[in-house]
């Protein structure tokens, strides 16, 4: 009886997000990620993919993974406390953290989980409220981005609401975020956060980090950037958004994954103070509790931080090719978001019809996905195309020539 009727409402919701142009359809890649995939026996141009890199199908991070598995096997089958700590999980927390310049590094099954497991143990141990204390205020708050990722969201519903006090401020309005910062000034928490994604991922906008770290020296904050979509495309070396600021080392507390330009496999970290890092091996949840990442994954991911050392033209491959695709889809009369990172939006509104030009423009060869509400802003639906090292002139010439014929067909440019 309950069962039918939670079908039957399943039924409902997924038939309105149908009808409405919202329901997503997973493409079955029929090989390897990379500039040009196979998908149901067509070879179609690939910008839909965080491979910025083109390291996810690179020869040496293959081999590395195989070399792994000969040496160390498939997996622990264990947690970390317990045996699921390798010599070589010491070593990528290690060279992670000589990357980014922090003192050292903890590795995540993902950048979700490593989200997750930071503000759920920070906040529920040190917001807590002592007993015989005469006020009911939370200890710990956090002044977060309105567009900051779903992590990170999620991460605020996990800590106990009588610990924290959440203030959103709009997008970038670093002025609104002062004026919070201020009017908190004599409020008595324990501590201030300001968290901010480094890229936005959906628009590819950069955080404003020398601003917000002004601020948070200023009214006595800690500083966290989840810097997902920045590490191994920002920065001189590929550091991330920190270093493509002048600000290499000097935020309070770091968050990412190898799952995007590192490689684009699986693995998130936290890295910063060493007793910070100390404390979430204590007591972070997500990490106690979660298998180690596979040697495969950590050994691959070592080798794609020594290609993205070895390899520096990477880094001036992708931002010429983003320029180059940007630029295009200008000529051609598209609505383009402006912007430095090869998150390259093209702005349609209206969900259907974004969701029907993504699939015109795949049965032409050209894959891109289709983002609306509620991963963006209603009315905000757009395509979002993503460049990588790894694309060609040749073949951005090509997704730019099918652009040009969808969005004729279609009366969009």
């Amino acid at each position: 009886m309950y069962s039918k009727k939670l079908t039957e409402s399943v039924k409902k919701e997924l038939e309105a997000l149908k009808e409405a142009g919202k329901f997503k359809i997973e493409r079955e890649l029929e090989g390897a990620q990379g500039p040009e995939v196979s998908i149901a026996g067509k070879k179609v141009l690939m910008f839909a993919s965080n491979n910025y890199l083109g390291l996810a199908n690179h020869p040496e991070i293959v081999k590395s993974a195989h070399e792994a598995i000969d040496q160390y096997g498939f997996g622990l089958s264990s947690v970390r406390f317990i045996s699921g700590t390798e010599t070589i999980h010491k070593t990528l927390e290690k060279k992670l953290a000589e990357f980014l310049g922090t003192e050292d590094s903890i590795l995540y099954s993902t950048n979700f989980m490593s989200n997750l497991g930071f503000f759920a143990t920070v906040v529920d141990l040190f917001g807590g409220v002592p007993s015989g204390t005469p006020t009911t205020k939370s200890q710990v708050a956090i002044y977060s981005d309105e567009l900051n990722h779903a992590s990170i969201i999620d991460a605020f519903k996990l800590c106990k609401k009588e610990n924290v006090v959440k203030r959103i401020y709009p997008h970038g309005d670093l002025v609104a975020l002062e004026k919070m910062l201020k009017e908190d000034e004599d409020k008595g928490y324990r501590f201030k956060i300001i968290v901010t994604d480094g890229v936005f991922s959906m628009e590819g906008y950069l955080a404003q980090l020398p601003k917000i770290l002004e601020l948070s020296r200023k009214y006595g904050a800690l500083t966290f950037v989840d810097d997902a979509h920045a590490v191994g495309v920002l920065g001189k070396r590929g550091a991330g958004t920190p270093e493509h600021f002048g600000l290499h080392g000097k935020i309070d507390i770091l968050s990412g994954t190898f799952g995007k330009a590192l490689g684009g496999a699986v693995g998130g970290y936290v890295a910063g103070k060493k007793e910070i890092i100390e404390l979430l091996r204590q007591k972070s949840r997500t990490y106690l509790f979660s298998n180690s990442i596979p040697p495969s994954v950590v050994m691959a991911s070592i080798k794609a931080l020594d290609l993205l050392k070895d390899m520096p033209e990477l880094l001036d491959k992708v931002k010429e090719n983003s320029e180059y695709f940007r630029n295009g889809l200008k000529k051609l009369g598209f609505n383009v978001l402006a912007g430095e990172h090869p998150i390259v939006p093209v702005m349609l509104g209206d969900a259907a019809k974004t969701q029907e030009m993504s699939k015109k423009l795949l049965q032409k060869g050209l894959f891109v996905v289709g983002l609306w509400f509620p991963v963006v802003p209603e009315g905000a639906a757009r395509l979002r195309f993503q460049i990588s090292a790894a694309h060609t002139h040749k073949q951005i010439d090509q997704a730019l020539k099918i652009m040009e014929e969808v969005g004729k067909e279609m009366k969009i440019m």
